[in-house]
């Protein structure tokens, strides 16, 4: 089965070229760093209130066993075989495995125990990757959202710059590129908001959204963030990252058109009510849920989303098929 396909222009801009007397960095570079296109009153004291109430509240609930049940074996064989399909895999949390093009693309690759910088403390996987490291196929491309810990994963990274046949292509945000070559890692493509890079004939386009990064208290908003555009002709795909509302969205409708396939805690994150908002701004024809059921990151029942998307849906009238609830290790083929 074929989904409706939208047409769309992809913006290419390799460098700034600054007209004489104008700035010659772009409005969302800064002294300090980047900043939101869109910038709100939500500031650096408000993460560490929410941890501190964190803490003092004690955590959620962990998941129901009925969730640690609705897993999926994926199909190893058949992901690693499969170079003509196009089919997308929840891998857990914000990664996935997007087989498009005749390449196997990771989203934001964490597939090892904790989100944190200490393996011996942090937030610890409530669900095992689907599939295992060992297990994926030859990974040619991977997309790095930001560079908070459970979307940067240092170990995974590693794990697959040292695969069997070669290093995949990372595709990073500004300002990562250091970072990574600290690592001994040098396949690595470095791109501003709006820019893009084609890999193997597939085309990656860095886009805003509102978000922040940090990984230690001193390089906070040095690097960027951003979402990915993937397309090839006939389809294309937005992987948000992490992300809060604003109206980066339809910016990005109006300037790369609409998506076929796309998925998604207030301000900095959505909630299930916003996600159904971006489904309508990016005007995507299908979207997928993401960013619940693996870690304990936010103060709601770990199953409670799930719930809200499908009362969101209800009240946007927008078919449930349309925007799917995945398990972990599941497989969809696109066509």
């Amino acid at each position: 089965m074929r989904y409706p396909i939208a047409a769309a222009a992809i913006v290419a801009l390799t460098a700034w070229h600054p007209v004489p007397g104008m700035s010659t960095e772009p409005t969302h570079h800064n002294e300090q760093g980047f900043r939101n296109n869109y910038p709100t009153g939500w500031i650096r004291g408000s993460f560490w209130k929410w941890q501190w109430e964190r803490w003092r509240k004690g955590l959620p609930p962990p998941l129901p066993v009925a969730w640690h049940a609705a897993t999926v074996t994926p199909d190893v064989a058949w992901l690693k075989a499969n170079r003509t399909e196009r089919a997308i895999t929840w891998v857990g949390h914000a990664t996935f495995l997007l087989q498009v093009g005749g390449l196997n693309v990771l989203t934001d690759p964490h597939l090892t125990e904790r989100a944190s910088p200490f393996g011996f403390a942090g937030p610890k996987r409530l669900v095992p990757p689907l599939p295992a490291l060992r297990d994926l196929p030859h990974i040619d491309a991977v997309v790095i959202s930001h560079n908070h810990y459970d979307h940067l994963d240092e170990g995974t990274v590693r794990h697959l710059a040292a695969q069997a046949g070669g290093s995949p292509r990372f595709f990073v945000p500004l300002g990562l590129k250091a970072w990574f070559a600290g690592k001994g890692i040098h396949d690595v493509v470095e791109l501003d908001w709006w820019q893009a890079a084609a890999h193997e004939g597939v085309t990656f386009t860095f886009a805003p959204v509102q978000h922040w990064s940090a990984r230690s208290p001193w390089d906070r908003n040095k690097t960027l963030w951003g979402g990915w555009r993937v397309e090839q002709p006939g389809f294309s795909f937005f992987f948000c990252g992490d992300t809060g509302y604003s109206a980066d969205f339809a910016d990005i409708q109006r300037r790369l058109g609409p998506v076929d396939l796309r998925w998604f805690m207030q301000v900095m994150h959505v909630n299930p009510e916003e996600a159904v908002k971006i489904h309508r701004d990016l005007g995507a024809a299908h979207s997928i849920a993401m960013h619940w059921g693996t870690f304990v990151l936010t103060d709601e029942p770990l199953d409670e989303p799930p719930h809200k998307l499908a009362a969101a849906l209800r009240a946007a009238e927008i078919p449930h098929e349309r925007f799917r609830l995945m398990k972990h290790g599941e497989t969809w083929r696109l066509e």
